[in-house]
């Protein structure tokens, strides 16, 4: 048995998320013919609170087609270090949109208003414009934290009295909801555009949404196009995130639980990076006998995979696809490493 901690994206389809794509209705999206897809940019919009959502296949494109939207080109976006769009997107905001991009320390979803609103740039003499701010929520490389609603209003603030737009890289935002008891189109109302993820977490195969005004998502389909995100027959895919909508949100809960279960056996060995608050479990191995490297590859000699993402950095996520028995082995493989 394999017990796959890397990410959350290594989840196969439930056998009833294959019915679901098996009998699928389905037409040509592209000329906005797909019932499928249609109804699952319908739900997400509503879920969110905003007028319309945009299906495409994966969260980077959804990103940066979100950031298209709200940062013209050779203007700025503000976001932190550590931020998927800047880190794991192959610098498309750049490559794609002609976007310039400046962050603040890598702080996770501890991040302080007044410190963006510093860095906000206005119009003037040679200076790049601000024109967004773009946060994650959770936050990947800050391991799994989720930024407190109260933060998240006053970055509203900072936004609107700056007239900037908003950006939320949700790509793990049902986490936040199930952590935090947060109403998803609370979440919504403070946001100009997000990117929400099917495959993280709920257990699709693949797709994103892009979520916004039918002014931003009319613009979105000719952004999509471009980027080869244009897909036909897609309602076989959308069918499986409409399942996931309606059977996977709720028992996110057991991946928080089995992730605080990781963290509770790991802690006493000093390589925690940060509390655990839904399904991420970092590792700081600055001060272990052994690097992220030698750790993942012993690891991997017993038949658990953890993901690697420094030198002396490594993370565990716990997903659907692991179960109570895997999260057990997990913990007497790991911690015998550890203590080794």
């Amino acid at each position: 048995m394999i017990v796959d901690l890397r990410s959350d994206t290594v989840t196969r389809p439930t056998a009833g998320m294959r019915e679901a794509m098996a009998t699928a209705e389905v037409g040509d999206d592209v000329y906005g013919e797909d019932p499928t897809v249609n109804a699952l940019e319908a739900e997400i919009a509503a879920l969110f609170g905003h007028e319309a959502a945009l299906f495409a296949p994966s969260g980077s494109m959804a990103n940066q087609i979100a950031l298209q939207l709200v940062v013209p080109p050779a203007n700025e976006l503000l976001c932190d270090a550590d931020a998927h769009v800047v880190t794991y997107e192959i610098g498309a905001a750049a490559a794609y949109g002609g976007i310039s991009s400046r962050t603040w320390p890598a702080v996770g979803a501890d991040l302080d208003p007044d410190v963006v609103a510093a860095m906000i740039r206005p119009d003037g003499y040679f200076a790049v414009p601000t024109r967004a701010i773009a946060v994650e929520q959770t936050h990947n490389r800050g391991g799994g934290g989720v930024i407190p609603l109260d933060t998240l209003r006053q970055l509203r603030r900072v936004a609107d009295d700056a007239r900037l737009a908003l950006h939320c890289d949700g790509a793990r935002i049902w986490h936040a909801h199930v952590a935090d008891g947060v109403p998803l189109a609370e979440y919504g109302a403070l946001f100009d555009t997000l990117s929400v993820c099917l495959s993280k977490g709920l257990g699709a195969p693949v797709g994103s949404l892009v979520v916004g005004s039918a002014e931003k998502i009319e613009r979105a389909r000719w952004i999509r196009k471009r980027m080869g995100g244009g897909m036909r027959q897609a309602g076989i895919l959308a069918a499986a995130g409409r399942y996931a909508l309606a059977h996977h949100i709720d028992r996110l809960a057991e991946d928080h639980a089995k992730a605080a279960r990781l963290a509770e056996a790991i802690a006493p060995f000093g390589v925690l990076a940060s509390p655990v608050r839904t399904n991420v479990v970092p590792l700081d191995l600055t001060k272990a006998p052994l690097d992220a490297h030698a750790l993942a590859a012993a690891a991997r000699a017993e038949g658990v995979l953890v993901s690697v993402l420094g030198p002396r950095t490594a993370r565990l996520v716990t997903h659907m696809d692991v179960d109570d028995a895997g999260i057990d082995r997990a913990v007497t493989t790991l911690t015998g490493i550890l203590r080794a």
